[in-house]
């Protein structure tokens, strides 16, 4: 089964196009059905069936796995053996009616104005590092883009006249979105400094060696921020992501813009910040209304 995980990752790398985090995810997630299927003494990929499957998600529940992970895991399985069953390697797909736990559903966490602003403010204003990260953070919050579709981007594809981002997103999907004229200024000022680091001329995010910074880098200089600031709140490079949404939403932004930006499928996936901005509401209607 090695050597099918191998060609399944390399699938993801270069045909679908998903993040390193996603195929390193998967990767041990197959390795650790791999060992349990050693345990079963299932040695042909033939012998694996519904009931297997079954067994490997009773194993992690008695393991104590989160929801979470769980999920993850079954999201790498079924899509490991379909990549299979289309390669006739398996004869059929008995993971085609698996199903994750369900989630409990967690409103996303947001900052406040003030406390986005205070992270924003955070680096210092000259230098190659200081405008560099002000550069990120400022793009995060003026474009709601994920870590990995930041550290993807290019000199080339932002547009400094019209005011737009050309963003490649999942499965290599692209879409336009606006960023705002303070985050222009500051990339302008950015790219001023990283005229004299030219080994990579194409990336947009260097670091100082002259790489393209990774999604892990961001996640290090985000944390570093944090840290500087008085924000308390427990903080990912994907808050800011909802952060941008919440705040476009509490501004009257309509739903199915968002939901363009955001780069969601599914309208669905883009509804949970109603949620948010109907909890906020009930707060300051139960704080100031003399009849709360």
């Amino acid at each position: 089964m090695k050597d099918q995980i191998g060609a399944f990752l390399e699938y993801l790398r270069y045909e679908r196009n998903d993040s390193p985090h996603t195929i390193r995810n998967y990767r041990l997630d197959l390795l650790q059905f791999q060992e349990f299927l050693k345990e079963l003494r299932i040695n042909s990929l033939n012998e694996i069936n519904h009931l297997v499957l079954r067994q490997f998600l009773v194993d992690l529940n008695k393991k104590n796995y989160q929801k979470t992970s769980i999920g993850r895991k079954v999201a790498a399985l079924k899509s490991f053996i379909k990549f299979l069953n289309k390669k006739k390697l398996m004869a059929s797909n008995p993971a085609k009616f698996l199903h994750a736990p369900k989630l409990d559903k967690k409103l996303p966490r947001f900052l406040e104005l003030e406390e986005m602003r205070l992270l924003l403010e955070a680096p210092a204003k000259s230098g190659f590092r200081g405008l560099r990260d002000r550069s990120i953070l400022e793009t995060l919050y003026s474009t709601g883009i994920r870590v990995t579709e930041l550290v993807g981007l290019n000199i080339e594809d932002v547009d400094y006249l019209a005011g737009l981002v050309n963003v490649r997103g999942k499965g290599s999907k692209e879409r336009i979105i606006p960023i705002g004229e303070k985050a222009l200024t500051v990339l302008y000022d950015y790219l001023e400094e990283r005229k004299k680091i030219t080994r990579e001329p194409k990336a947009l995010l260097l670091n100082q060696r002259g790489q393209r910074l990774t999604d892990r880098s961001i996640n290090r200089i985000l944390d570093h921020y944090i840290r500087l600031t008085s924000v308390s709140k427990k903080i990912s490079a994907h808050v800011l992501r909802h952060t941008f949404a919440t705040h476009l939403l509490n501004a009257g932004c309509d739903l199915r813009s968002i939901q363009e930006m955001l780069g969601h499928e599914s309208l669905e996936t883009t509804q949970k910040y109603t949620h948010v901005t109907l909890e906020r509401l009930k707060k300051v209607y139960e704080k100031n209304h003399p009849r709360a």
